[in-house]
C-alpha cells in the first residue's frame, strides 16, 4: 500500500508541476505591442502567449503518443504548413475566423490525446495541417507591422520548434508509467485550455 500510495502522490506532483508550466507570463499570444519586433521579440512571443504554446505543446505531445513516424512527421509538418498560411497572412488574403480555428485546434487537440486517438497517419496530418494554417495566418497577418519581420520570423520559428520538443519529451517521459494516464491526463488539460481560449473568441 505504501509503494502505491507514493506513486499516487509522484504522479500527482509531477502532473501539477508540468500544468503550472503551461501558464502564460504575458497576455494571448496574439498580441504584438506597436514598434516591436526582432529576433528576441519572435522568440519571446510563442513562449509568453498562452494559446499559441498549448497548440505547440500538444502538436509535440500527440506526436509521442502515437508514437512511430508521428514523432517526427507532427512536428515537422505543423511550422512547414504554418509558414503556408503566415504567407497567405501577411499577403492579406482574409481568414475568417482564424482565432475560433486556433481555439479549436487546442480543444481538438487537446481531446485527441485525452482520448488516446491514433487514427491512421494521412488524418493526423490533415488535421493538424488546418489548424496550422489558422496560427500561420495570424501571425503572419502581424508580421508587416513589426520593425524587423524577416528576424522575428526566424525568432518565432525557432521557439514554435522549442515548444514541439518540449511536448515530444514530456510525453515519452508520461508514456511509460500508468499506461499512458499522465499522457491523456495533460491532453485534458489542454483541452480546458481550448474551452477557454473558445470562449474567448467567440465572445
Amino acid at each position: 500500500m505504501v509503494p502505491s500510495f507514493n506513486r499516487r502522490k509522484t504522479a500527482s506532483a509531477a502532473i501539477a508541476a508540468i500544468a503550472f508550466s503551461l501558464l502564460p507570463t504575458l497576455a494571448q499570444a496574439h498580441i504584438i505591442h506597436s514598434g516591436s519586433g526582432g529576433f528576441g521579440s519572435g522568440f519571446e512571443h510563442p513562449l509568453t502567449g498562452l494559446d499559441h504554446f498549448l497548440a505547440m505543446f500538444a502538436v509535440g505531445l500527440w506526436g509521442a503518443q502515437i508514437g512511430g513516424r508521428s514523432v517526427w512527421t507532427l512536428p515537422v509538418t505543423f511550422p512547414l504548413i504554418m509558414v503556408v498560411g503566415g504567407i497567405l497572412g501577411i499577403a492579406g488574403v482574409p481568414l475568417p475566423g482564424v482565432e475560433i480555428g486556433i481555439a479549436l485546434s487546442i480543444l481538438v487537440l487537446g481531446l485527441a490525446i485525452a482520448a488516446r486517438w491514433k487514427p491512421a497517419e494521412w488524418i493526423v496530418l490533415a488535421l493538424i495541417s488546418v489548424f496550422a494554417i489558422c496560427h500561420g495566418h495570424a501571425h503572419g497577418a502581424e508580421l508587416p507591422n513589426t520593425a524587423d519581420p524577416a528576424d522575428y520570423a526566424i525568432g518565432f520559428v525557432i521557439a514554435t520548434g522549442l515548444i514541439h520538443v518540449i511536448g515530444i519529451g514530456v510525453g515519452l517521459v508520461c508514456e511509460k508509467p500508468y499506461q499512458g494516464r499522465l499522457t491523456r491526463i495533460l491532453g485534458g488539460l489542454v483541452a480546458l485550455g481550448g474551452l477557454y481560449f473558445l470562449a474567448l473568441a467567440v465572445m
